[in-house]
Formats: structure tokens, C-alpha cells, sequence
């Protein structure tokens, strides 16, 4: 009797000394609980946890064993790795505002930029030309490198983590101008040399925009040797394309022989096919691709989910007249002989030059943006429409614009075809890329008139053509937003789910899920993101962006080590 009346004095005194001893500590810095995950593998989703220690995913499963010093319910919505943007255009924008709200607000938490042209390497005569030519967002320019560009960002601070491609047209300015010249030996070492440096400071690759005068008057060997470079090192080459319309099969032939002798894979940015009369290449364009990569060689593409681009008033000229840069190009456009000249090719397919105002006609040509305050009364009007307003012809009103501007004028070109849209998002190869930037609904985003794509590519997929149209699953799509991207880059611990990754979170319904920006009134933030985590720090909080900016830069594979194993080589 006695020691059962001592066992129950232990068990009560054990039982009030646990009642009084403080909870365990917290396992993790937050959990996501019970949200539907899409781990970007593009296996089946489950209902689970997603578990956050620092910048880092701790955990990943039904059910995290532990508490979070935060936790976040997402019962009935998505959470996935963060978005992937291919081909982004805020190497501005960010440094004006970055916040990069219409990109967070999709669930972006990486941007890639570089196409064709980079922040850097600058020498002092292009800082000069690049301060000059600036728009509505002016800034000092305080960096030399492509790396200490994407460093000057992340001291700033970003909400999103930026990367970049070294730009192949920036490399061929920094040696040679911006003239239609050919490198000689001593320049296209310089060139290599330059290159290496910028994998070795985390470029992810090359990258070339063969449409636009300087980066156009590079040759195919002079590209394979730049690529080279960086194929060394890890990186690969993407490119807009010397044609997306009436020499696209070329085109991608010089893609294919490009990776082909450089060794290294290739991406082909925003991929179409433009102009009406070459909607019915599509068969053939995806074949040339497919072939290529049957035959070993890594050939990938990206695309925006629109059917118009954007870009400016030079592609709707021939490249003799902007040769030697864009002071020039006006400098010749005064001249009555030359416009008569440019008049006639612009009427006309272009002849060794991307003629996109042929392939959309004025009343396909939207104009978007205005350098100067006076003109900015024309954005959101077509080319035809301004030059009935002048009384002019669509093509001497395009020349009097880049006059006036003394820019190059942002304009979008309606040429592609909605069917080929649905075909291209359909291939299992295919990323995503907005090719614009990141943009704010105030401030001095409100000055233009962009493309849509700006604020709602990536919701839009996600919307209309996966859950409206279901064209692809949705754990596909994840797929095609987040892993695949990073695996292109050789980015090994972004783009998924999975413990000991970045935090890099999306967490959206996708029930509602949409865009809202449209070609009328651009400037609408897309709907449906609920909450936004980057490097493991919450940045969109219930549809609103907390203007927090844990954003950092994303070193590409030969990140400090380029130059080294090239030397050893």
C-alpha cells in the first residue's frame, strides 16, 4: 500500500513538473501547411508541408515533424518552387524600382537578363553613350563588370534574384564599336578574354540578339568562338534568332552549328514564328529543334503566351542605317535621299535584315514608348493611325518618330498566330521568358504604354492555357517554370522543392489564377498569388507585396573558377 501511495505522490509530482516545463522550441523559421505541392519535377502533386530554416527548405513532406516561429496555411492552393523568367528586361527597371512588383506578383523569384546586351563590360566611351541615351529612369552608372552590375543590384536590394547572360553585342562594342566591322585576331581574343571574365564572375552563358544593329553584324564564327568561351566554363548560348520569319529555318541551322562546334547547349529566345506567311513553317521549324536534339546536342526555347512582341522603330528598319550606333542612324534619317531609300526597303521583305514592320503592316504596329514628354500622347496608337493624324505615310512617320525621340521608340508588332501559341506551349521543352520589364502601376512605369506581357505572362500560362484550356497539367507547368529552366542554367539548388534548396516559394490559387494587363490598358497586376517567399524571407504576404528585397544574384556554373581551369587548360 505504501509504495502504491509513493508511485502515485511520483506520478503526480512527474506530471505537474511537465505541466509547468516550457513547449519545445520551434523546429523551423516558418512551415507552409497543407498546401497542394508541385515539387517542379512534374510528378503528381500531394497535400504536405513545406518546412523553412533560414534561406533554406528544411523539409518537404505530408506533415513537418515540428512547429514554425511562423506558419502559413495554404489549404486548397498551390504551393510550388518559385518562377524562372527566361528572358527578362529589368536591367532598368530594377534599378528605378526593385520591388519588381508585376513579377512577384506572378510568383517570379528569378530573373535571367542578357539578351544580346548586358550591363557590362562597359568601358568609359560606351558609360558615356549608355548615361546619354537614358530615358525616364536615369542613374549613375557605378559599375564597370557584368558582375559588379548584378552586385550593385543586390546592395540596393531586390525583392526577386537576378541573373544574367553576358551579352555577345556588348562584348563586340567593348573591342570594336558599334560600326559593321569584323574582329581581327588581337580583337577576338580581347573578346574571348572578356567572356571568360564574366563566367567567371557568374554569367550564366552567352547570350545574342542577331536581329539588331551591332549585335547583328557579328558572323557565325565569331559567335562560336565567343561561346566557346563560355561553353568552358559550364554556360550556354541563347539567342533571338537572325530571323523569326522569313529566314527562320536558316536561322535555326546557324543555332544548331553554333552549339554544335562550340560544345556548348543552346536555348532559343522567345520562340515563333512571325508574319503570316510563314504560321504554316510550324511543322517544319519544331522538326529542324527536335532533330538536333535527337542527335545529342541540347536545344532548347523559351516564349511569351502573347501573339504580338515588342521591341522598337529599328526592326522596322534595314541595319546599313543604324551602322555606328544610334546617333548615327538619326544623323542619316535627316537626310532626304537616305529616308527615300529606307522608305522603299521598308515596303518591302527585308533583304539580310529582319523587316518587322513588313510582317505586321502600320496597323499592326503599336507605339509604346516616348523618350520625349511631347510624344508620349502617341502611345497606345498604332503607326497607321499616327500617320493619318500627320498626314503622312506610315513609313516617313516612323522615321520622323526616331527623329524626334531620339531613341529607337517602343513599338509591339502583332505577327503571330494563336494556334502556334497552343502548339509551342505544348512542347515539353519549352520555358517561359516575359522579355520585358519588371514594371509598377505608378511612378515612371506610367510614362509608357508596354506590352501586356509585362504583368501577366507567367499568370496567364498558368490561367487561360493550363487551367481554362488545359493545354498542359499543371504540375507540368510548374515543371516548364522552375525546374527545367534551372537545369538549362546548371543552376543545381533553385527550382524545386526539395530540402536543402533555396526558399524560393510560390504559393497561388490556381482556381484564380489570371491575368488582367491587357494590349488596351496594360498596366493591371495579375490576380491569384497569395504569397511569395525568396531566399526564405516573405516578400508577397496575402496578395501584398511586404517590400521586402532578400533578393540576390545567382552566380552562373563557372562561377570562380573560369578563368583558373582555362588558364590550366
Amino acid at each position: 500500500m505504501r509504495a502504491r501511495t509513493a508511485l502515485a505522490v511520483l506520478a503526480c509530482w512527474l506530471a505537474a513538473a511537465c505541466a509547468s516545463a516550457p513547449p519545445a522550441a520551434p523546429a523551423y523559421d516558418l512551415v507552409i501547411r497543407g498546401g497542394t505541392l508541385y515539387d517542379g519535377s512534374g510528378a503528381a502533386p500531394f497535400v504536405g508541408d513545406v518546412a523553412i530554416q533560414d534561406d533554406r527548405i528544411a523539409y518537404v513532406g505530408p506533415s513537418a515533424p515540428g512547429t514554425g516561429r511562423r506558419e502559413v496555411t495554404a489549404n486548397g492552393l498551390a504551393v510550388a518552387p518559385g518562377f524562372i523568367n527566361m528572358l527578362s528586361w529589368s536591367t532598368e527597371s530594377l534599378i528605378e524600382d526593385g520591388r519588381s512588383q508585376s513579377e512577384i506578383r506572378q510568383g517570379v523569384t528569378l530573373q535571367v537578363m542578357g539578351e544580346g546586351s548586358s550591363m557590362g563590360p562597359l568601358n568609359d566611351e560606351m558609360k558615356r553613350l549608355e548615361q546619354s541615351r537614358q530615358g525616364d529612369i536615369r542613374y549613375p552608372i557605378a559599375w564597370t563588370s557584368l558582375g559588379e552590375y548584378l552586385e550593385h543590384l543586390e546592395r540596393r536590394g531586390v525583392s526577386t534574384n537576378v541573373a544574367s547572360f553576358v551579352g555577345a553585342a556588348t562584348v563586340r562594342v567593348h573591342e570594336l564599336g558599334e560600326d559593321d566591322v569584323d574582329p581581327d585576331a588581337a580583337q577576338l581574343a580581347r573578346m574571348r578574354a572578356l567572356v571568360r571574365a564574366a563566367m567567371d564572375e557568374g554569367a550564366m552563358g552567352v547570350g545574342s540578339s542577331l536581329i539588331y544593329a551591332p549585335g547583328s553584324f557579328a558572323e557565325t564564327d565569331e559567335l562560336v568562338a565567343l561561346v566557346e568561351e563560355a561553353g568552358r566554363c559550364g554556360g550556354m548560348y541563347v539567342t533571338h534568332m537572325r530571323s523569326e520569319g522569313d529566314s527562320i529555318l536558316r536561322s535555326i541551322d546557324e543555332v544548331v552549328e553554333i552549339a554544335r562546334r562550340s560544345g556548348a547547349p543552346a536555348e532559343i529566345y522567345h520562340l515563333k514564328l512571325a508574319g503570316r506567311d510563314n504560321w504554316r513553317l510550324y511543322p517544319e521549324v519544331i522538326a529542324r529543334i527536335e532533330a538536333a536534339r535527337a542527335a545529342g546536342l541540347r536545344i532548347t526555347a523559351d516564349m511569351y503566351t502573347y501573339t504580338a512582341g515588342a521591341t522598337g522603330l529599328d526592326a522596322a528598319m534595314p541595319l546599313w542605317v543604324q551602322a555606328g550606333g544610334q546617333e548615327a542612324w538619326i544623323a542619316r534619317l535627316r537626310d532626304p535621299a537616305i529616308r527615300a531609300r529606307v522608305a522603299e526597303e521598308m515596303r518591302r521583305p527585308g533583304q539580310g535584315w529582319e523587316n518587322l514592320y513588313h510582317g505586321a503592316g502600320a496597323g499592326g504596329v503599336l507605339l509604346s514608348q516616348f523618350r520625349n514628354p511631347a510624344l508620349r500622347e502617341l502611345a497606345g496608337k498604332t503607326l497607321a493611325e499616327v500617320a493619318a493624324m500627320r498626314g503622312k505615310s506610315p513609313e516617313e512617320t516612323a522615321m520622323d518618330l526616331v527623329v524626334e525621340d531620339e531613341s529607337r521608340v517602343g513599338a509591339i508588332y502583332f505577327l503571330m498566330s494563336e494556334d502556334n501559341v497552343r502548339r509551342q506551349i505544348a512542347l515539353p521543352w519549352m520555358s517561359f521568358g516575359s522579355d520585358a520589364a519588371s514594371m509598377a502601376t505608378e511612378g515612371v512605369f506610367l510614362n509608357g504604354h508596354p506590352h501586356p506581357r509585362a504583368y501577366g505572362n507567367f499568370a496567364r500560362l498558368l490561367g487561360r492555357y493550363v487551367r481554362d484550356e488545359r493545354i498542359i497539367p499543371l504540375e507540368e507547368a510548374v515543371r516548364r517554370l522552375t525546374s527545367l529552366p534551372a537545369a538549362n542554367l546548371g543552376i543545381a539548388d533553385r527550382g524545386a522543392l526539395r530540402a536543402g534548396h533555396f526558399a524560393d516559394i510560390a504559393v497561388f490559387d490556381p482556381n484564380m489564377i489570371a491575368d488582367r494587363a491587357t494590349f488596351e490598358a496594360p498596366h493591371a497586376y495579375a490576380v491569384g498569388m497569395r504569397h511569395v517567399f525568396v531566399n526564405g524571407v516573405q516578400v508577397l504576404a496575402d496578395g501584398a507585396h511586404v517590400g521586402a528585397t532578400p533578393g540576390r544574384f545567382v552566380r552562373g556554373p563557372g562561377w570562380r573558377r573560369c578563368r583558373a581551369a582555362a588558364s590550366a587548360g
